[in-house]
C-alpha cells in the first residue's frame, strides 16, 4: 500500500486478517482501539496475539499526558501483556524528555516556573524536573497543560485561566494534542482543546504527540530498523493518528469504532455505509489506506 493520497476509495474490511502479510511492523494506538480507558477489549488482544505468532512488531503510541512508564503500568493493569509488543511511547513521555533535556532554543527559553493545567492523576510529569511549579499565573514563565481536571469539565470551565494566562504572554507546552477521548463511553475534553483555545486568544503552543512527526521517531527506533515502507499505524482519529501517520510516511490503518463511531452513526463493530465513510474523509481531508471496525482479527 502506497501513503500517497488515495484517489480511489479506500477497502473497508471486516477485520486485520488480510492486512497482515503486508506488513512488519504496526504502531498501535491505545485508547479507543486497545482499550476504552476502563477495559481492554478482548477482540484487540486476541489480534495482538495473533499478530505476534506471525512474528509481527508493535509499538504502542499513546497520546496520554503522562510518562511512558506509567501508561505501560496501566495497560498491563488492564491485561496487555508486555510480551505483546517492542515497547511503549506517549506523549508526555516525549514533552517530559523535551523539558528535562531542554534540546533547543524554544525550550532553553521556557524559564524556571511552571503552571502545570492538568489533573492531580498528571501528577507524574513533575517528577525529576528542575522546575520551580507554582500555583498563580502571575508568578509563572511557561504553562505546562496536561488537560483538564475532572471528567465533566468542559473548554468553558477553563476561559478565564486561559485569558489570564494569555495577557501574561506565557507559552504553553501541550502534552496531549487531543481533543477528545471517549472513557468507558463518556466523552471527556482533552490538553488539546485547551491548547487549541489558547492559541485562539494568541497564546503560543508547543505540542508533542500525534499527529506531530517528531514523536514517531522513537516509534521507528524502537520497532528495530524494520523497513519504513512495511510499517502501518493503527489508530481511531483521523485528526491524530492518521494525519500523523501520513506526516511520518507510513500507511494509517482506521479503526472506525472508536472516536468518530457516533458521527458515524454506528455500533461497536459495524462498519458504515461506504458513502458514510467517504463523507467524513472528504470533511476532515484525510484518507486512510483501509478503514476496520473495530482491532479485531
Amino acid at each position: 500500500m502506497k501513503t500517497q493520497p488515495h484517489t480511489t476509495a479506500p477497502p473497508a474490511l471486516a477485520g486485520f486478517a488480510p492486512l497482515a502479510d503486508q506488513y512488519d511492523g504496526f504502531i498501535c494506538d491505545l485508547w479507543g482501539v486497545l482499550h476504552d480507558g476502563v477495559t481492554a477489549f478482548p477482540h484487540a488482544l486476541d489480534c495482538l496475539e495473533r499478530l505476534k505468532a506471525q512474528g509481527k512488531k508493535i509499538v504502542i503510541l499513546s497520546n496520554a499526558p503522562r510518562r511512558a512508564a506509567e501508561v505501560e503500568a496501566r495497560m498491563n493493569e488492564m491485561g496487555i501483556r508486555p510480551d505483546l509488543y517492542q515497547g511503549v511511547m506517549s506523549s508526555g513521555e516525549e514533552a517530559w524528555r523535551h523539558l528535562k533535556r531542554r534540546p533547543d532554543a524554544w525550550y532553553q527559553g521556557l524559564g524556571e516556573a511552571c503552571f502545570h493545567l492538568g489533573p492531580d492523576r498528571d501528577q507524574g510529569m513533575r517528577a525529576d524536573l528542575d522546575y520551580r511549579f507554582v500555583e498563580k499565573l502571575p508568578e509563572a514563565d511557561f504553562l505546562l497543560n496536561t488537560g483538564a481536571h475532572m471528567s465533566e469539565d468542559t473548554l468553558e470551565n477553563y476561559r478565564h485561566e486561559l485569558e489570564e494566562a494569555a495577557g501574561y504572554k506565557l507559552p504553553m507546552v501541550c502534552a496531549n494534542p487531543d481533543l477528545e477521548v471517549i472513557r468507558g463511553g463518556k466523552r471527556e475534553i482533552c490538553a488539546g482543546l485547551l491548547a487549541e483555545a489558547y492559541e485562539r486568544l494568541g497564546g503560543e503552543v508547543r505540542y508533542h504527540g500525534k499527529p506531530h512527526v517528531e514523536i514517531y521517531a522513537s516509534c521507528f527506533e524502537m520497532l528495530g530498523g524494520v523497513d519504513r515502507a512495511r510499517i502501518a499505524a493503527v489508530g481511531d482519529s483521523l485528526r491524530t493518528d492518521i494525519a500523523g501517520a501520513q506526516a511520518a510516511g507510513v500507511d494509517g490503518l482506521f479503526v472506525v469504532g472508536g472516536i468518530h463511531a457516533e458521527a458515524l452513526g454506528i455500533e461497536e463493530g459495524d462498519l458504515p455505509a461506504e458513502s458514510d465513510l467517504n463523507d467524513l474523509y472528504r470533511e476532515r481531508g484525510i484518507t486512510p489506506a483501509a478503514a476496520l471496525p473495530v482491532f479485531r482479527w
